[in-house]
């Protein structure tokens, strides 16, 4: 039966209270409503571009975005079907997460799979389990570095994985703990020919999202693991001997890191928390245009006219002048000055 091995750090403990402590500000920052499409645009965008980099896929962060806006990309087919298929996964796990499902199980890890693997895999070997030996090869030296377990073990470590998932005991375990758990025990098992890693991460995400980290979707663990993915590859395979504490350690800092950068972000943007209060609680509708210029004033201190130009080269003065107007009389900046140089600041 499945029981893993392994020992809540400092490190860990450290890493797990700088998710909470981030998750706080992001649950609670006064976002507007544009930018919060913003952010859960690009997270899918990262989510479906990285998930698949790591693997080989060869196309770049801007030609993935354009697919996933269904615009034509010149790029390999099977490259171009990964991202979709990737996008479709992330808004399934999602679906299940809003449907707060008590158990994850075999059928939804198969139809992840199939959703992952359409029309890049042989329809025979998409959301079955592997009926063939692999090994995992160092790919710049050919030498072999794991071997995953035998395809007559494959469905019965299958049942005891889900099986542990999903048994009470599980759910004490920190979301956060039985996310890099899930991943790790998934990849090790390795029950499909190709896929697995894609799968692996999905399912810890899922597990994240039903363990109260839904967070307004804003996360992507995926871009942590691909920007530096020899030391995620040799973090997992190190674990592989049984004590999972490092390979705890190594996800958990990566949940940090990614957490940590999204408060940043919407720290940035969402300066005064008491930005609501302002408006008396009524939510605020700003277009693209005006959200840039707010951008522009916490990124730079201030905003002055002869800074229109530059920020929108194509715009008339007089029209950008509306805009910051509406965001005075908004009372989200202010006019300091009454000449041409006089400037906007936040209020």
């Amino acid at each position: 039966m499945f029981n893993p091995t392994f020992t809540i750090t400092n490190r860990i403990l450290t890493n797990i209270s700088k998710v909470e402590a981030a998750e706080e500000v992001i649950r609670n920052a006064p976002l507007l409503p544009l930018w919060e499409r913003q952010f859960k645009e690009d997270a899918l965008v990262r989510a479906a571009y990285h998930g698949t980099h790591i693997e080989g896929n060869m196309l770049q962060m801007e030609e993935a975005k354009e697919v996933l806006l269904g615009k034509a990309v010149a790029a390999r087919p099977r490259d171009i079907q990964e991202v979709i298929n990737y996008r479709k996964v992330v808004e399934l796990i999602d679906e299940e997460a809003k449907k707060k499902i008590d158990k994850i199980t075999e059928q939804l890890v198969l139809k992840i799979h199939r959703i992952l693997t359409e029309k890049t895999l042989a329809a025979e070997l998409s959301g079955q389990y592997r009926l063939k030996q692999v090994v995992i090869r160092n790919s710049a030296t050919g030498e072999i570095t794991f071997k995953p377990p035998t395809p007559l073990e494959v469905p019965f470590l299958m049942k005891e994985f889900i099986y542990w998932m999903n048994k009470d005991e599980s759910k004490d375990i920190h979301s956060i703990l039985k996310a890099g758990i899930v991943h790790h025990e998934f990849v090790r098992i390795h029950p499909f020919i190709d896929g697995n890693g894609r799968v692996g991460r999905s399912l810890a995400t899922l597990v994240l999202l039903l363990g109260g980290y839904d967070i307004r979707r804003f996360f992507s663990l995926e871009e942590y693991f691909d920007r530096d993915a020899i030391s995620y590859y040799e973090h997992l395979q190190k674990a592989t001997a049984g004590d999972l504490t490092s390979w705890l350690e190594y996800f958990s800092f990566g949940a940090a890191v990614e957490f940590t950068r999204i408060k940043e972000k919407i720290q940035k943007l969402s300066k005064d928390v008491k930005l609501k209060d302002k408006m008396g609680g009524q939510q605020i509708f700003l277009t693209e245009r005006q959200i840039k210029l707010i951008e522009y004033i916490q990124e730079i201190g201030y905003l002055q006219n002869k800074a229109f130009k530059t920020i929108f080269p194509d715009i008339s003065e007089d029209s950008v002048l509306r805009d910051v107007q509406d965001l005075v009389k908004k009372n989200l900046i202010k006019k300091i000055g009454s000449t041409k140089s006089a400037r906007y600041v936040s209020v």
